[in-house]
């Protein structure tokens, strides 16, 4: 709680704060009207310094976390230093400046829909507002068609069904509906199926009115490749991963080029376990290569437009290469289960990268598989934005 922390730090702040500063601080808390005329004015009639920065802490802390953050906010970018020192840089978390400066008690009572928070009317404007060149844009509901995929794999001739993968085939539709996608299902096909269903879906005219899209498969699966429900052995019945971002690309799927192509995949990516166990004093250290410079290139241009092959992208695995995935028979994925659980509560005001970087502390801290994000060409924030 921003509140507490003030409390904490105040006698260093009455001591290391000046005059020049605490007048600037009641600019910024007037224009914000986390105080009023009178309150800063009862600041200023002190003489002493210390008594005007008694009063200035005195008056926000006590009106909450809310205020406190505005006064926190205002202190790193007038006095940085001050900041630093009385620990106060690094409280804000990183999701914090598009929050909208509300505290832990306003966040648990956002609108939500279906266990989604959705996000506010004025924190959306003002994201907005401030990030457009750094953001995805999204269209009008009103006119734009989202797409969904999802492809599960739940019966195979050859290899263990994948009990509890229909509890995340329906957890994943329901939530992408929730998002504001049309979700097209298919389950249990064979690699070719997959191949033609992926072709068909890029095809669709939909995705010139949409604003992103997301492809969801679940199946069995070895390195970079998951098993048709035929498969035997490793030679048969396998879909390349490659062959979602060829299908997708600039070139084969123009209809989204420049939109965000969010791919989600949950399965193993080998047989090895994703953790192992350390003895306190055992300690590593990487060796990495020299990087290598790259050949100068003379680039000449024939008066056409240049465009990346591959752009746009964000590939979310549930594991690292050549380990397992694990599932519930019961509950689902544990993978699925948290992106889920992670895009609910923080979408309405994080990026989905920083979404999933939540899931990955999840995981870090509950260490038996690791996600993680592959292929990713994302040049701007993607901003789920639910509700909108």
């Amino acid at each position: 709680m921003a509140d507490r922390r003030l409390a904490e730090v105040r006698t260093q702040f009455i001591e290391g704060i000046n005059k020049a500063v605490i007048s600037q601080l009641l600019d910024d808390l007037l224009r914000e009207k986390v105080l009023n005329e009178e309150e800063a004015d009862e600041v200023k009639e002190n003489a002493k310094k210390q008594d005007q920065a008694r009063l200035l802490i005195d008056h926000v802390r006590r009106k909450g976390p809310k205020a406190s953050h505005f006064l926190i906010e205002f202190l790193q970018d007038r006095d940085s230093f001050l900041a630093k020192g009385l620990g106060l840089q690094n409280s804000l978390s990183a999701c914090q400046p598009t929050e909208g400066n509300i505290s832990e008690e306003e966040v648990q009572s956002l609108e939500s829909r279906n266990g989604i928070r959705l996000c506010p009317l004025n924190l959306f404007q003002k994201i907005q507002a401030n990030e457009s060149t750094e953001i995805y844009p999204i269209n009008d509901p009103r006119t734009r068609t989202r797409l969904a995929l999802i492809i599960c794999n739940i019966k195979f001739d050859h290899l263990p069904d994948r009990k509890g993968a229909e509890v995340d085939q329906k957890q994943m539709k329901l939530l992408l509906e929730d998002l504001g996608y049309h979700v097209e299902v298919e389950t249990n096909l064979n690699s070719q199926d997959i191949t033609t269903c992926l072709k068909n879906f890029a095809d669709r005219k939909e995705h010139m009115a949409s604003d992103g899209m997301f492809v969801v498969l679940m199946s069995h699966g070895l390195q970079d490749r998951i098993c048709g429900i035929h498969s035997e052995s490793t030679q048969s019945d396998i879909f390349s991963i490659n062959t979602i971002f060829s299908t997708f690309n600039n070139k084969n799927c123009p209809a989204l080029r420049g939109k965000p192509k969010v791919v989600i995949i949950q399965a193993c990516r080998g047989e090895k376990l994703g953790y192992m166990y350390l003895e306190d004093s055992a300690t590593s250290v990487p060796a990495y290569p020299d990087s290598v410079s790259q050949p100068d290139l003379q680039l000449q241009s024939d008066a056409v437009q240049q465009v990346l092959v591959e752009s746009d992208f964000i590939c979310l695995y549930s594991t690292t290469p050549d380990h397992v995935s694990w599932r519930s028979p019961i509950t689902g994925s544990l993978f699925i289960s948290q992106l889920i659980d992670k895009i609910k509560k923080h979408a309405w005001n994080c990026s989905l990268e920083e979404v999933f970087r939540k899931v990955l502390q999840h995981f870090a801290s509950n260490p038996c598989q690791m996600p993680s994000k592959d292929r990713t060409t994302l040049t701007k924030k993607f901003y789920l934005f639910p509700g909108h």
